[in-house]
């Protein structure tokens, strides 16, 4: 089952129509905090403060060994560390991650 905790979430045009601002706003090193909106097998969904129509993404990929997937509604820290310009997200490495490291 996937929740969606981001009533007011952006339609995807939304976020396409400002892929270009959103990726100009958020360049690779920036720190950022959020809320988890999305837990799916492959990693977390992230509500980007600060950034209304941007869609982060933290995969297990980066996840160090013993490390968890944060809680639905989970407030979050991480820095962006790619732009994945195919779907239009911000990928995210989370600070609760680099402390397990």
């Amino acid at each position: 089952m996937t929740e969606d905790v981001w009533p007011d979430k952006p339609s995807p045009e939304q976020i396409r129509r400002e892929w270009s601002a959103t990726a100009s706003a958020l360049p690779v090193g920036t720190r950022i905090t959020g809320h988890v909106f999305s837990r799916r097998p492959f990693g977390v969904f992230i509500r980007i403060d600060d950034a209304p129509n941007a869609v982060g993404l933290a995969d297990i990929g980066s996840m160090p060994p013993g490390a968890s997937l944060p809680a639905l509604g989970a407030q979050i820290s991480g820095e962006v560390v790619w732009h994945a310009d195919h779907n239009y997200q911000v990928r995210i490495r989370l600070s609760e991650w680099l402390d397990h490291g």
